[in-house]
């Protein structure tokens, strides 16, 4: 048996850079796009595996894919239930688009996914404009000096014993708490890879791509 798809989020978040997200798609990728997330499937020239919306911001297409209708009132957000949904198909590795933007409450929301495909025990990971984000957790995680920064964010309320080695600003076995954030633009030094890991918890890796 071959190994799992990558399963991509498509939320409808603005996205500036499409040439960026498209670099960053896989031929085999399987897509689902979240109600008006639809509004960029034209130009990210993908076509969707799977649909799931309440269709609250975005009419449905009735295109020939797969479709999940969702109630208006629910607990989960269309990406959440969309992420939860390709969890209980077997995915455990996650790309998500269009799921940061101007909305900040669906924002958090977005970046909180992380946190529950961490616990899972999955991989995921979010792209905009700007920057890749991802949670380091039991692994130690590199970030290559063609990124111009990287940020460090305690959002769980737990990141102690944090490391970070080859960077401007290196940490050993220090606790970064939710009330001071002082792991915000760091830089790999030059010529090298900057290592992050925490003992206890969780943190937000945020790097910002040059």
């Amino acid at each position: 048996m071959g190994k799992m798809k990558r399963c991509v989020i498509v939320g409808g978040a603005d996205i500036g850079s499409y040439g960026f997200i498209r670099e960053n798609l896989r031929a085999d990728d399987f897509v689902v796009f979240c109600d008006s997330g639809l509004k960029h499937m034209e130009r990210l020239q993908v076509k969707p595996d799977l649909i799931v919306g309440d269709f609250d911001s975005h009419e449905n297409p009735h295109l020939d894919a797969e479709t999940i209708v969702l109630p208006c009132e629910k607990d989960d957000t269309d990406t959440v239930y969309a992420v939860r949904e390709a969890v209980r198909r077997g995915f455990s590795e996650f790309l998500l688009v269009g799921v940061v933007g101007a909305r900040l409450d669906h924002t958090l929301g977005n970046v909180s996914i992380l946190l529950y495909l961490d616990s899972l025990g999955k991989k995921g990971t979010i792209i905009d404009d700007y920057s890749e984000m991802e949670i380091v957790s039991d692994t130690p995680v590199s970030v290559s000096g063609r990124y111009a920064f990287f940020s460090l964010l305690n959002i769980t309320g737990r990141a102690k014993g944090v490391t970070i080695t080859g960077s401007k600003y290196p940490l050993s076995g220090a606790e970064i708490s939710c009330e001071y954030q002082y792991g915000i633009s760091n830089e790999v030094l030059p010529g090298e890879t900057a290592s992050v890991s925490v003992a206890d918890g969780k943190l937000l890796l945020i790097k910002i791509r040059k």
